[in-house]
C-alpha cells in the first residue's frame, strides 16, 4: 500500500502543469495516497463492523484512483505512461485483494452474529 502510494506521488509530480493536468494530480494525491491510510486505520478498527466500514472507504478510494489513471493514460496528461500503467495495474490488483478481504470479513461478522443470537436462544 506505501509502495502504491510511494508510486501515485510520482506520477502527480510528473503530470503536465495544466489545468486538467493539476486538478487531476490534486485529486489522484488524494486518492492514491488514502488507501494506506485508511487501511492503517481498519489495522486497527474497534470491531468487525468499523474494519469493513473502513475497508469500505479504501476500496472507494482505491476505484477513484483507477478512474484517474484512467483519464491520465487516455487524454494523455503525463509524457510517459509506464509508471500509469505500473499504477493501474496494481490498484486493480489491490482492489480485487480489498473486495475478498470485505467478502470475508462481512461473512465473519454474519458468522458472529448467528452464533450471539444462537447463544442468547439457548440460555
Amino acid at each position: 500500500m506505501i509502495d502504491f502510494a510511494v508510486l501515485i506521488i510520482k506520477i502527480s509530480e510528473s503530470l503536465f502543469p495544466t489545468r486538467a493536468g493539476i486538478h487531476i494530480a490534486g485529486q489522484l494525491v488524494r486518492s492514491g495516497t488514502s488507501p494506506a491510510l485508511h487501511y492503517g486505520e481498519a489495522q486497527s478498527a474497534e470491531s468487525r463492523a468499523d474494519f469493513i466500514h473502513k475497508i469500505k472507504i479504501v476500496l472507494k478510494e482505491l476505484r477513484e484512483s483507477s478512474n484517474a489513471l484512467k483519464i491520465i493514460s487516455k487524454v494523455p496528461l503525463i509524457e510517459n505512461l509506464r509508471n500509469v500503467e505500473m499504477a493501474l495495474d496494481e490498484c486493480n490488483q489491490l482492489i480485487a485483494i480489498f473486495v475478498k478481504s470485505l467478502e470475508t470479513a462481512k461473512n465473519n461478522l454474519l458468522t458472529e452474529q448467528k452464533l450471539k443470537k444462537s447463544k442468547k436462544n439457548t440460555e
